[in-house]
């Protein structure tokens, strides 16, 4: 929330509030969010003291940007510091082997797309207000070869979630697991670093992972995009497989436009119109504002809560956010 806000103040109106409310936030994070391991912990009271800390990272690598963003708006260096410092702590704990507790036994080795997806997005917007940082520019290039190589299946047509040490499918509930909305979030990723490094290929690919994923997820019934589906199109483990979640439209949206405004295609401009108007009508709420989180498949509310644990100030306004700047360059 702190990041999002800094951005609007950045780039679409300096409203002192938000600058001044983004300030707050980080203060209270610094004060507050670390343990003396220099993790962080990620549910805290309102007084700032802790409740849980996650084997996980990825509190960090939003940190970092949050970080990053606050150099960008007053110069200071400890931010632009304080924002490397955190995206090496994220990426060694997930990539250094030995460093990230194991979840599970050796018996069944398996990769995630996650990590390598949110390393590569935190290190495009540490680039932005930071500037082509070689360590940046390798990690961008790490991460990207190994979505390619080892998550992005063409044979298949399919961006797998996780995947063996080598980067083959897994037949099981685990490794046959798709995340549409993951996958299509990745998309925009690569395309944007495409667009950005003028990489024809990697814009083509991640044009691809948008046809493929957005055609895997979407309900045929109902409308709107699961949450999981099957590689092989058998049953799923997970008991909310079939309901819709907000942030998978935002990113669907934003998949769909960056691949029409690079092929052209008139497909993805349906995409684009299907997944925003099923979602305005089934998501807002037309009497109080912003998005429920959470829809049965039929597109009912599963719960009124506009904000929790998971959904905080951030998927919804960086898919208007992003959408609006990508309207003022073309």
């Amino acid at each position: 929330m702190a990041w999002m806000l800094l951005r609007m103040h950045q780039q679409i109106d300096a409203n002192p509030d938000w600058l001044r409310w983004a300030k707050q936030a980080i203060d209270f994070l610094d004060r507050f969010g670390f343990d003396t391991d220099g993790r962080m912990f990620f549910h805290l009271t309102q007084q700032g003291d802790p409740i849980r800390k996650r084997r996980y990272a990825y509190s960090e690598a939003f940190a970092a940007i949050a970080w990053s963003a606050l150099y960008r708006s007053t110069g200071d260096p400890q931010h632009s510091r304080k924002a490397l410092q955190l995206f090496q702590q994220f990426v060694d704990w997930n990539f250094l082997p030995g460093r990230l507790p194991p979840k599970e036994t050796g018996t069944r080795p398996s990769i995630g797309l996650a990590p390598r997806m949110i390393t590569l997005v935190t290190a495009q917007e540490l680039r932005e207000d930071l500037g082509d940082l070689p360590l940046l520019t390798q990690w961008i290039d790490r991460c990207i070869g190994e979505i390619v190589d080892r998550f992005v299946r063409p044979d298949l047509e399919v961006v797998l979630e996780t995947v063996g040490i080598d980067g083959q499918p897994i037949d099981h509930f685990d490794g046959r697991l798709l995340n549409p909305g993951h996958a299509l979030e990745g998309a925009w990723f690569l395309m944007r670093e495409g667009l950005h490094r003028k990489r024809e290929d990697w814009q083509d690919l991640g044009v691809q992972m948008s046809c493929w994923m957005l055609k895997r997820g979407w309900d045929q019934e109902h409308g709107g995009l699961f949450y999981f589906r099957d590689l092989n199109n058998k049953p799923i483990q997970e008991y909310w497989h079939a309901m819709k979640f907000w942030w998978p439209h935002n990113e669907a949206v934003l998949a769909a436009m960056l691949a029409y405004r690079i092929c052209g295609d008139d497909s993805f401009a349906h995409w684009h119109d299907a997944v925003l108007h099923w979602s305005i009508d089934h998501f807002a709420d037309p009497q109080h504002g912003e998005w429920y989180g959470y829809l049965h498949r039929d597109g009912s509310p599963s719960s009124s809560l506009k904000g929790s644990l998971w959904k905080s100030f951030f998927h919804l306004p960086r898919m208007h956010f992003q959408a609006y700047r990508w309207l003022q360059d073309w």
